[in-house]
């Protein structure tokens, strides 16, 4: 069976992939609403960060049918769903059908890929990965690629190569730099609660994407908040049980060398107000130069994390027997 750590090691050729690919044209857009969930989804977070830092919008669904205001916005809709069975992506396809929008799917096969060979829109293939977390750079790659057909963002191939070869270089073959900080950051995580924190744009979105890694693969409970809105309220929570915050919670901040000033000084100050209050493991610091590069070199790192508490924990990274429960009894109800 293929290891997760196998699996993280082929995110820059996803993306090589991604960056030759010539997708389907979907009907230009202005804008754009990807649908999906789990590690479907994270692609449409991906992709809106993507797009704001060119000043266009891209939002994200991750619930079933469509967002009240699609049919007045009229976007282009983005279904992505790894196995292509997923419910809730299916209910968008549905309700953006009966809505007349113009849509384009993202999937490896399944009811999807049939649903839009009936309904003649564009479907783009990726290949099967033995989990979709383990499917980034496919499926962030497919949707960048048809928002690019779209109009929706600039060309993205050069984007993905250069996210390609900073993955590459931070992996080293299991012997890079990545590694080796994810290795220490999980010795300090280990039996905590763990919270991360980034400012909006690419780091709220890869401290996202670490949340969901470690619960999926780590098999442990993590949050994310983003800044500047966390020092708004949370950052005031810190004040009280003071024992267990520091003995049971593990912050680690993500940085990304692009971001607002404003918003690195709220970080270093923020930072300074919780120290000594909080469990602080570590800091990771983005690098490359676009937004692809910056929140894969970021994502990586916690990708690797959740991998080595799951192996601290005795667990499988792989296995997800209660998501695959939950599945099955929400399968029976339906039949």
């Amino acid at each position: 069976m293929t290891s997760m750590r196998d699996l993280i090691g082929t995110l820059p050729d996803q993306l090589r992939w991604a960056a030759a690919l010539k997708p389907p044209a979907p009907a230009p857009a202005g804008e754009a609403l990807v649908a999906g969930m789990g590690g479907s989804g994270i692609a449409g977070s991906i992709a809106g960060v993507v797009a704001a830092e060119a000043g266009r919008r891209v939002g994200v669904h991750r619930s079933y049918g469509l967002p009240g205001w699609a049919g007045a916005a009229r976007p282009l809709v983005i279904v992505v769903s790894h196995s292509g069975d997923t419910e809730e992506a299916l209910s968008a396809v549905e309700a953006a059908g009966r809505l007349g929008l113009n849509r384009a799917a993202v999937t490896t096969g399944g009811r999807l890929a049939a649903l839009a060979a009936e309904g003649g829109f564009p479907v783009l293939m990726t290949p099967a990965v033995a989990q979709p977390r383990a499917a980034v750079g496919y499926l962030t790659g497919a949707v960048l690629r048809l928002l690019e057909a779209a109009g929706v963002v600039p060309p993205q191939s050069a984007g993905l190569r250069e996210a390609a070869d900073v993955v590459e270089r931070l992996l080293d073959g299991g012997r890079g730099a990545a590694v080796a900080l994810a290795e220490d950051l999980a010795a300090a995580l280990y039996r905590r609660l763990v919270v991360v924190y980034g400012a909006e744009g690419v780091p709220a979105v890869a401290a996202y994407r670490w949340k969901t890694q470690i619960n999926e693969n780590g098999k442990a409970i993590a949050y994310s908040s983003s800044f500047p809105e966390l020092d708004h309220n949370e950052i005031e929570a810190w004040a009280a049980y003071p024992d267990l915050a520091r003995d049971r919670v593990g912050l680690v901040w993500l940085h990304d060398p692009a971001e607002d000033p404003h918003m690195a000084r709220r970080a270093q100050v923020s930072r300074g107000l919780v120290e000594g209050r909080v469990g602080l493991a570590g800091e990771v610091h983005a690098q490359g130069e676009g937004p692809l590069a910056r929140l894969f070199s970021l994502t990586v790192v916690g990708d690797l994390v959740a991998v080595s508490l799951a192996e601290r924990a005795g667990m499988d990274p792989v296995a997800v027997e209660v998501i695959a429960a939950l599945k099955e009894q929400l399968a029976g109800e339906a039949s």
